[in-house]
């Protein structure tokens, strides 16, 4: 059977998202998904950071909890099954069926309830990525938002109610994502975890400095601790845009940025994603449908079947796996 082959964030249109089983005009759905041998998609609830008042939290989660209620409906008997543990998801490529999974991005919809986090596992959803561009009442962002009042970093790192939310994570079994926060932040997530952790889009900032990209201390903190990096498709995460111009990458480039964290942080603790449809795309990688480029790029570099399995769902789904085993 060929080889579990995960991406682990890719959003969605909303609202009115088009019917994912037929050709459409976004980066991802069933038919580019089979074209390109991918067998299964977290497919993201993201929110993007606005009032931190009643009224906006309650917008947030309302629009989240929208949102995994329509990813988990894109499961149909035929061709797909929604998959909320790993062994459901190995269960759904044994039987050739398509794996479509969730997350929540942006810990803003939990506004100040922590209950939000066991609700949202209940719906399926199998991790939360703890910030987005600006900061929230969790963490700081590695992107702060000025229009919406935010300084260089607000918490210096978590917030209390972070620092709580990571708790409560831990204990229902959602896999905390620390793509988008500030680098205390994630430092400090990493190490207050029960869990290993993940970073799901991201690429190496040793390669291209871009405030969304993990430097070596941040990966060496992830092996340290078992967590994983997922090294994703945005061209500017992966190489610097010329003056007046905007960033350009290709599959080697970003095969470029695989091998430094493997290099570095060794090959357990690195993983592929292409954020397809919230700004990721590359030269050879442009949808779903060419996924197998990225394949060939990495057996071109002297990748085996073992190595590339794990790139590809393997080590996602250790975490995965660790998350699961450590809540209670």
């Amino acid at each position: 059977m060929s080889p579990l082959i995960l991406d682990t964030h890719v959003d969605i249109r909303w609202p009115e998202p088009p019917d994912w089983r037929g050709e459409t005009a976004q980066c991802v759905d069933a038919p580019k998904m089979r074209a390109g041998g991918v067998s299964a998609t977290v497919f993201i609830a993201y929110v993007p950071q606005g009032p931190r008042d009643h009224a906006g939290h309650n917008a947030a989660a309302a629009r989240a909890e929208a949102m995994l209620r329509h990813i988990s409906a894109r499961a149909e008997r035929e061709q797909a099954r929604f998959c909320a543990t790993p062994d459901a998801l190995e269960a759904a490529h044994g039987a050739r069926l398509l794996g479509v999974l969730s997350a929540v991005e942006n810990g803003y919809a939990m506004g100040r309830d922590l209950g939000r986090i066991a609700h949202w596992r209940e719906l399926g959803a199998i991790y939360l990525t703890l910030t987005h561009d600006g900061h929230n009442d969790l963490a700081d962002s590695a992107r702060p938002k000025p229009k919406l009042g935010d300084g260089a970093e607000e918490h210096g790192g978590l917030s209390p109610l972070g620092r709580a939310a990571l708790a409560e994570m831990n204990r229902v079994g959602l896999m905390a994502d620390l793509s988008h926060v500030s680098k205390k932040g994630m430092l400090e997530a990493v190490q207050r975890s029960r869990v290993p952790v993940a970073v799901t889009h991201t690429a190496c900032a040793a390669l291209c400095q871009h405030p969304r990209n993990l430097d070596d201390e941040q990966l060496d903190a992830l092996r340290a601790h078992g967590g994983i990096a997922q090294i994703t498709a945005v061209p500017s995460f992966l190489h610097a845009a010329p003056p007046n111009g905007a960033a350009q990458a290709d599959v080697a480039r970003l095969v470029d940025h695989v091998e430094h964290a493997v290099r570095r942080i060794g090959l357990d603790h690195v993983g592929i994603s292409s954020d397809f449809d919230g700004g990721g795309g590359v030269h050879g990688w442009s949808d779903a449908g060419q996924t197998d480029n990225v394949t060939a790029e990495l057996q071109r570099r002297g990748y085996g079947e073992r190595e590339i399995a794990l790139l590809w769902s393997g080590n996602f789904l250790r975490v995965w796996r660790q998350v699961l085993r450590g809540a209670g």
